[in-house]
């Protein structure tokens, strides 16, 4: 009982501390920013560390064998969270190849972004539409084929499975990059107004970004 807990009580500490060291480099590299893109920054940095530590050792664990067959810190953590989709436990096709792109591309975006944030690219909003749809598609592919069919893997009996891990966990990825695109969305209107004479609409739009 008490070693479950420890896997539990572990997993969640474990995207705590990705938290805190997202946080170290926004202060390190976007402290001068506004608050708002401060925000953004550390969401970035996060949702790349993320991509890259946790989904990365899934993809790397699920391309040799399956994340059942491991025995280390990240098997224990994807074993977890298998216990509310068990998808992940068995190397299910359709989220090894969203976890591959997620894991490339996406983190390739975050990285471009923040570096086009530091050094105020003008680049950088149409990737953040970019990376956004891609956080939606993501999360859209992972659980729609399987609601199609009935959700066999998911098991939502558990109070921490269904909200913490399968509700709270996942619709992070859907609030969040709606926002970023409602930012960009904003801050694109505001550069075509701007660029086609409407100068009194494009000053209410900047208001919005502040």
């Amino acid at each position: 009982m008490f070693e479950e807990h420890a896997v539990t009580i572990g997993s969640l500490v474990s995207t705590v501390a990705i938290l805190v060291v997202a946080w170290l480099l926004a202060r390190r590299f976007a402290s001068h920013m506004p608050r708002v893109e401060f925000y953004v920054f550390l969401w970035l940095a996060y949702d790349a560390l993320i991509h890259t530590i946790l989904e990365g050792s899934f993809v790397f664990m699920s391309l040799r064998s399956t994340v059942k067959e491991h025995d280390n810190a990240f098997a224990s953590l994807w074993k977890e969270y298998s216990k509310a989709d068990a998808r992940w436990l068995v190397s299910d096709p359709t989220v090894v190849s969203l976890e591959i792109l997620t894991v490339f591309f996406d983190t390739f975006l975050c990285v471009v972004i923040m570096w086009a944030m530091v050094y105020n690219k003008p680049y950088r909003h149409y990737l953040q539409v970019v990376l956004c749809v891609c956080e939606l598609y993501g999360g859209w592919m992972t659980f729609c084929p399987e609601w199609l069919v009935g959700s066999p893997a998911l098991n939502t009996s558990n109070p921490l499975h269904l909200w913490v891990y399968l509700f709270f966990f996942n619709m992070v990825w859907v609030v969040v990059p709606l926002a970023l695109m409602w930012q960009s969305w904003n801050f694109l209107n505001n550069a075509v107004l701007a660029g086609t004479g409407n100068p009194s609409q494009s000053t209410r739009s900047r208001k919005k970004l502040q």
